[in-house]
């Protein structure tokens, strides 16, 4: 009897040392800092921790009895698409996808919000939100990256589903895969429908009151959810954004956006990022993270309340694929009794690429011109006609039926388009109707620009603002053949080889202010005399004034926009 109590005792002993031994290693293989659901360690249970109800906030009680994203198993759901050595990285998604595949799912972000964020408490009544996702052969680990920076750098009881619809990917495993976890939807399209439909059928699967619009490539920073939604308690009408900071394509660095950029447009209909001007940044002293009102909203990402998507008329469902759709949107929700507006408080990562890596039938450019001339037709009412004098190709583009958004637009009683240039977006210089160009004068990637100079003052070239919005390059050629900026005019002293391009009050009576294109060439010749404007010295003196040569490249010229 002694001998087998001594012999049970020794065994619990070997036993309890052994289960040490086995808990160490486990610890020390994963280390503070590993990602479990990359190396998926931990078993899967099935009842999780009880939530803590939040004041005034009610946790619903039934369970998704599916994995945690934590339990997911992330790496072999990745590694079957994994780029291989010697693939190119860049040829599937045109991002560097080898990178992206070896950085986990929950990797730290930097915290870029405005320090007076950080201490703010948002409200406890705040609405959940459904996160529509659309996705095409988009790459696993970008995607699986999104999906759980909302899960973990969002409050659970706001996240009421995240809905993926995947717009006819070749593998619909990329999708389905997914659905193992906890709170996610995939729809999947039994043909390609494009960014637009497929963000409206995700719409019509939310069960939540407010619908979250992400990209399948973001990362959203800590606590990016909560200021949209209570904007949007605040005010129904509005549809937020949060400032899009950038996630780089080749290394994936995350890198803090300015907080001084708002949403704009050229009459060519394409989305540029514009400045604050130095009035709206001075009334923003000490109100740093107040909304900021927007004429444009980039498109990929964006929060709305789900009743007024659907009031306000969703989509355009006749437009195709993508392109434009965040022009129409803007379009109609400042001009149907809403606003836009960028959240400060509210930061989500993007992957900008330099070019799409999918196909459009018809071609990307067909596609984008057909949706901005319905956008045109539309919204815009005889405003149009400068988008069509900035893209002539537009006016052969088949654009389809309107009938329907024209009585949804009358319907909603929705206000002029001069009324959204008047109160909404001043910035945006009308050309007058009597100029012969307007726009900014290219040559190549680069464009006549003031560079801050005043009366006297030379012009230079500098890197053309498609995407910047500045002012300093904006032009017109008058129908008195004078080319002007503001209350100046560009004139030269004496008429002479290598005089400098000059800001001069208009006169009249000048007319070495007076000047004529020469369309075949791309010239601009004075009136009297044959001396044209040459780019050759900019960079020493900035313009000057030379003899003619067609065959000049530095003497030839574009204007953004010509006004016959």
């Amino acid at each position: 009897m002694r001998r087998n109590v001594r012999f049970l005792a020794g065994f619990g002993v070997f036993w309890i040392v052994c289960v040490v031994i086995y808990m160490r290693k486990g610890n020390d293989s994963q280390g503070p800092t590993e990602n479990t659901a990359l190396i998926l360690k931990v078993p899967f249970q099935k009842t999780p921790k009880a939530q803590v109800e939040p004041p005034g906030v009610k946790i619903p009680t039934t369970r998704d009895e599916r994995l945690s994203w934590k339990y997911f198993n992330e790496k072999a759901y990745i590694d079957k698409t994994k780029v291989l050595p010697g693939e190119d990285a860049y040829a599937k998604n045109k991002f560097n996808q080898a990178a992206s595949d070896n950085i986990k799912s929950n990797r730290n972000v930097p915290d870029t919000r405005n320090p007076q964020c950080q201490n703010k408490n948002w409200r406890s009544d705040l609405d959940p939100t459904s996160v529509i996702i659309t996705f095409h052969n988009e790459a696993r680990s970008t995607l699986i990256r999104t999906i759980v920076s909302v899960l973990i750098r969002s409050p659970e009881h706001l996240i009421k589903d995240i809905i993926l619809v995947d717009d006819y990917s070749d593998s619909p495993d990329t999708g389905k895969e997914l659905e193992k976890i906890q709170k996610i939807k995939v729809i999947r399209n039994e043909r390609r429908e494009g960014l637009i439909r497929s963000r409206v059928k995700g719409a019509a699967a939310a069960t939540a009151p407010v619908l979250t619009f992400l990209d399948s490539h973001c990362e959203c920073n800590q606590d990016w959810l909560q200021p949209l939604l209570e904007r949007i308690k605040e005010n129904r009408r509005a549809v937020v954004s949060p400032i899009i900071d950038v996630i780089n394509m080749d290394n994936f660095a995350y890198i803090g956006a300015s907080s001084d950029l708002k949403g704009g447009f050229d009459w060519n209909l394409v989305f540029k990022w514009d400045y604050m001007t130095a009035k709206e940044r001075q009334s923003r002293v000490g109100h740093e993270i107040q909304p900021i009102r927007t004429p444009m909203i980039a498109g990929g990402l964006f929060s709305i309340e789900k009743k007024w998507f659907e009031e306000v008329g969703k989509y355009d469902m006749m437009m195709d694929v993508w392109g434009g759709e965040n022009l129409e949107i803007s379009f109609r929700v400042w001009q149907c009794h809403g606003s836009l507006e960028i959240i400060p408080c509210s930061r989500v990562g993007h992957v900008f690429r330099k070019q799409h890596p999918y196909t459009f039938p018809g071609g990307s450019g067909t596609v984008f011109a057909r949706n901005t001339r319905r956008v045109a037709e539309v919204w815009m009412d005889d405003y149009k006609q400068f988008y069509f004098r900035a893209v002539p190709s537009a006016k052969g583009v088949y654009y389809g039926n309107i009938r329907e958004r024209v009585e949804l637009r009358k319907r909603l009683k929705c206000k002029s388009f001069k009324w959204y240039l008047h109160s909404v977006y001043p910035e945006l210089k009308v050309p007058d109707k009597s100029d012969l160009a307007f726009g900014a004068i290219k040559q190549g990637l680069l464009c006549m620009d003031i560079l801050g100079h005043t009366i006297e003052g030379t012009v230079g070239m500098f890197s053309c603002h498609d995407a910047g919005g500045n002012q300093n390059q904006e032009w017109s050629m008058t129908k008195y053949h004078r080319i002007k900026h503001q209350e100046y005019c560009m004139g030269f002293d004496s008429p002479q080889a290598g005089q400098p391009i000059k800001l001069k009050l208009c006169n009249p009576t000048d007319n070495l202010q007076k000047w004529k294109q020469i369309n075949d060439a791309g010239l601009l010749q004075s009136w009297d005399h044959n001396l044209c404007i040459d780019s050759k010295d900019s960079k020493k003196t900035g313009l000057t004034v030379e003899n003619c040569s067609a065959n000049s490249e530095s003497q030839i010229w574009e204007f953004t926009l010509d006004l016959p």
